[in-house]
C-alpha cells in the first residue's frame, strides 16, 4: 500500500484518468472527490455488497 500525506487541493493521480483531491479536512474525517471514466465503478468498500445486488442503472445514480 503506497501512503501518502496530502493537504487540502492536492491531488493523487492514479494512471493518465483517474484523479483523487483532497477536498476537505474535518475532526476524524476527510472528504475526497474521484474523477474517473464513467465506466469504472467508484464505490465505498462498505456498499459493495449491496450494488452487487442492484441493477447495474441504480450503481450510477450520482456519477456526472
Amino acid at each position: 500500500m503506497l501512503v501518502l500525506s496530502r493537504k487540502v487541493g492536492e491531488r493523487i493521480l492514479i494512471g493518465d484518468k483517474i484523479t483523487v483531491t483532497v477536498v476537505r479536512l474535518a475532526q476524524g474525517s476527510v472528504r475526497i472527490g474521484v474523477e474517473a471514466p464513467i465506466e469504472l465503478p467508484i464505490v465505498r468498500e462498505e456498499i459493495k455488497d449491496q450494488l452487487q445486488t442492484r441493477p447495474r442503472n441504480e450503481e450510477m445514480v450520482g456519477r456526472p
